[in-house]
């Protein structure tokens, strides 16, 4: 796996087009599409998903490796880091679309496949799901390559079909019950924090934006998790800087700045103390690990 060889910040890649499109997708049969920015540590502008068919290979989400299996789907959110560890021929259909697109098509963000709440990036079909993925794709491909006045509601009319279809799927294989207000609670907290971690690292300002006391969220996220409302905030934090560090060649004080600490002494005794090794330490031990 290739890691940037700049100082510069992970690059956030929008989606290709005329600089308007809000929703694209195409199909191979076999071709290898060689991106040279794919195979490099990026974020992405907008929402993935990758129905794959056929492919060999292993990709990158954040911190984790997947080996390429057919009749999978791999979806992904905005911010996530993601890199590709080679090209290779490719069966099946990429499917992409930006937050317009579903404020566009406001039905789409109840969809727990969208919500992701399970933080989940892969999704195993049987070959009559597959068959039955393909199915709903080549309809929504008709409807693509077809420009007009309803083309738009039509697009998000078949991808609610198919991510409605998906979503059955993703509440399988991420079992969830009906959630209770304090559950509710706590997916609002956790959205605030993806939202604002690097701006906001007090769990009182996190209460304000929900209305209720700084007390009583940080009894709720603890009885909910077992965790402290202040330790999800910390745990974002070090995921976001273990990304930096496997990913970038940033200098340790510019990630500091980055995820809003303004002593870079004081984020290297933070990270230390959150995840047991300094930021040097951790970025050189991880490196080595998947050399």
């Amino acid at each position: 796996m290739q890691t940037l060889t700049s100082r510069q910040p992970v690059p956030v890649h929008p989606l290709k087009g005329n600089g308007t499109e809000t929703f694209t997708m195409a199909r191979s049969e076999g071709g290898t599409v060689i991106e040279p920015d794919m195979l490099l540590p990026h974020r992405k502008a907008y929402y993935l998903l990758v129905f794959v068919r056929q492919n060999q290979g292993r990709h990158w989400a954040d911190l984790a490796p997947y080996e390429h299996r057919p009749n999978t789907v791999y979806f992904s959110e905005p911010g996530q880091i993601l890199v590709k560890e080679e090209p290779t021929p490719f069966w099946g259909t990429h499917l992409e679309f930006t937050n317009e697109f579903l404020a566009q098509h406001a039905e789409l963000r109840t969809l727990p496949i969208v919500q992701n709440l399970r933080h989940g990036h892969e999704l195993r079909l049987t070959p009559a799901e597959a068959d039955t993925v393909e199915a709903l794709l080549a309809q929504l491909e008709a409807e693509y390559q077809r420009p007009g006045e309803w083309q738009q509601r039509m697009l998000g009319s078949y991808l609610t079909v198919v991510l409605t279809y998906l979503s059955r799927l993703y509440t399988e294989q991420y079992p969830e019950a009906e959630p209770t207000p304090d559950q509710r609670l706590l997916r609002a907290y956790q959205a605030k924090v993806e939202e604002c971690f690097r701006e906001v690292h007090e769990v009182s300002a996190y209460a304000t934006q929900l209305h209720i006391s700084a007390g009583h969220l940080s009894e709720v996220i603890k009885a909910q998790t077992g965790r402290p409302a202040i330790k999800h905030l910390h745990e974002r934090l070090v995921l976001e800087a273990r990304r930096m560090l496997l990913h970038t060649q940033q200098p340790l004080k510019e990630i500091a700045y980055d995820l809003g600490f303004q002593d870079a002494s004081y984020f290297n005794r933070f990270f230390k103390r959150e995840a047991g090794l300094t930021p040097a330490d951790y970025r050189t031990s991880i490196r080595k690990m998947y050399q």
